[in-house]
Order: structure tokens, then C-alpha cells, then sequence
């Protein structure tokens, strides 16, 4: 299905794209079709491969936010005790967030699969997930927030809104950390905090992702060992580029991006054929 350096290439474009708001899956899409590889789009194994690769990037947040999910678990099970605590709190808005995003992502999903073999397509969605990133950035509210305990401080509304917006990221080219991070901006959040909320946000999401489709993988062990390779790949990608964002976020804005997804959007539209 994949050469050696097509898989390498493909493995750290996902982690380093992932998290960054500029759509991994748009990028997987568009820069085959840019450099001309005979990629079968339409492969039964490329959509597992593509959720492999994310679940690479899954285990590396798990492991940059380790701190914060034993906070977070230890208040989840302290507030079944009764015990109000910020932690607790944002365990419980994370799973507010992450229950009906996941359930409309399951009904549309079928849907949106047929989106991921027309690349012009997935340019015209970049450029407008570029101009989402814009948007989110004139609807940024300039309040004192806090990282962890400024996301506790969020409404149950308020924190659905920020998950639901993730579901866009169902169209490639829409980028699943862009679209939650404008949300937590629009209610809201720094920069910061909407960067930490759509990180952990996204965990849960992929890896019920990756229980749905790796199992197609299983049946060819020549295409599971090509996942899990890329997997192992994407993680390490994933984890410089969350400790990279992570900084970022503490003084940086989304123009960056927004921009670069309309200029490579609109380049991919006149390029790709």
C-alpha cells in the first residue's frame, strides 16, 4: 500500500499536523495528490492506516498530559464520593464535551468517508478552516483565564458548544484542534486554555476512533505492521509538536495558521487536478 519513505513521510506530517490547526487529514490527503503518488484513496486499509496514525499522536498526549489525567481522574472519582474539586469538574465538562460529539460523529461518519477521495475538496476546506481560525480570533473574548481551573469555570453549554465543534472535523481539511480551540475561544478561554481543553478533549475521541477501525487492519499483518509503525512515528511527532504548542499558546494566536491553511488551500486548488 505504502513505500518506506511514504509511510515515514505520511507518519510525521499526521503528528506534527494533528495538533497543529491546520487539519492532519486534509494534509495526508492533499500532499499525495500533490507529489503524484499512486495512493488507491479508496483502499479499505487507508482509513484504519489514517486512524492508526492517530492513535500514535492519542498516546502521545496521554503521555505529555499525564500529570493532568491523574488529576483528572481523581477528581472524577472524588465527585462520585461528593467532592467538589476543579479537576472533577473539568473530568466531568470533558465528558459533557466528548458524548455527543462522539455520537453524532458515529451516525455521520459513513457520510463523510465519500469526502476523503476528492482532494479538491479537501483545499476548499482548508481554505475555510483558515478563515474559522480568523473568526475565532475576532470572537476571542480578553478576560483573565487561568489554564486548568479557568476551564472548570466553564458552563455544561458552554463545554458541549467547544465538543460539538469538533465534529466539522469529520470534512478533511477541517482541522478537529482548530475548530475546538476557536469554540473555547468564542466562549471564552485563552488561547492557553482553549489549546489545553481541545488537547484533552481530542484523547478520548480518537482512541474511540481507533476501537472502531483498527480492527479492519488484523485481517493483513503486512498493513498492521505499516500502521504501527506509522503509529510509533506519529507519537514521537506528536508529543515535540504538543510541547511546542503548549508553549506557543502561553503569548501566540492562530493568525499564523489561519493564514497558512488559506494560502496552501487556495494553492492546492489550483495545483491538484
Amino acid at each position: 500500500m505504502l513505500s518506506f519513505v511514504q509511510l515515514v513521510v505520511l507518519a510525521v506530517l499526521q503528528g506534527v499536523t494533528e495538533l497543529f490547526p491546520v487539519s492532519s487529514l486534509g494534509h495526508t490527503i492533499l500532499l499525495p495528490a500533490l507529489l503524484g503518488w499512486s495512493l488507491n484513496q479508496k483502499a479499505p486499509q487507508l482509513l484504519p492506516f489514517l486512524v492508526m496514525l492517530h492513535l500514535g499522536t492519542a498516546v502521545a498526549l496521554v503521555i505529555y498530559f499525564w500529570r493532568d489525567w491523574l488529576e483528572l481522574i481523581g477528581g472524577f472519582f472524588a465527585s462520585l464520593r461528593g467532592q467538589q474539586t476543579p479537576p472533577g469538574r473539568v473530568a466531568w465538562l470533558l465528558i459533557a464535551a466528548t458524548v455527543p460529539a462522539g455520537l453524532i460523529g458515529l451516525i455521520f461518519r459513513n457520510t463523510f468517508d465519500r469526502l476523503f477521495h476528492d482532494p479538491k475538496l479537501v483545499a476548499g476546506a482548508l481554505v475555510v478552516n483558515g478563515l474559522i481560525l480568523l473568526v475565532g480570533e475576532i470572537l476571542r473574548r480578553r478576560a483573565a483565564q487561568t489554564e486548568l481551573s479557568r476551564i472548570s469555570a466553564l458552563s455544561y453549554g458552554q463545554a458541549i458548544l467547544v465538543g460539538i465543534a469538533q465534529v466539522g472535523a469529520l470534512i478533511p481539511g477541517l482541522s478537529r484542534s482548530g475548530l475546538t480551540m476557536t469554540a473555547g475561544l468564542a466562549v471564552g478561554l485563552s488561547h492557553e486554555a482553549a489549546a489545553r481543553f481541545a488537547f484533552l478533549l481530542a484523547t478520548p475521541i480518537i482512541l474511540a476512533a481507533g476501537v472502531l477501525e483498527v480492527p479492519k487492519l488484523l485481517h493483513n499483518h503486512q498493513h498492521l505492521l505499516q500502521a504501527l509503525l506509522g503509529g510509533v512515528l506519529t507519537g514521537i511527532a506528536a508529543y515535540l509538536s504538543t510541547a511546542f504548542l503548549v508553549r506557543y499558546f502561553h503569548v501566540g494566536k492562530l493568525n499564523p495558521f489561519a493564514y497558512y491553511c488559506i494560502v496552501a488551500g487556495l494553492l492546492a486548488l489550483v495545483l491538484v487536478r
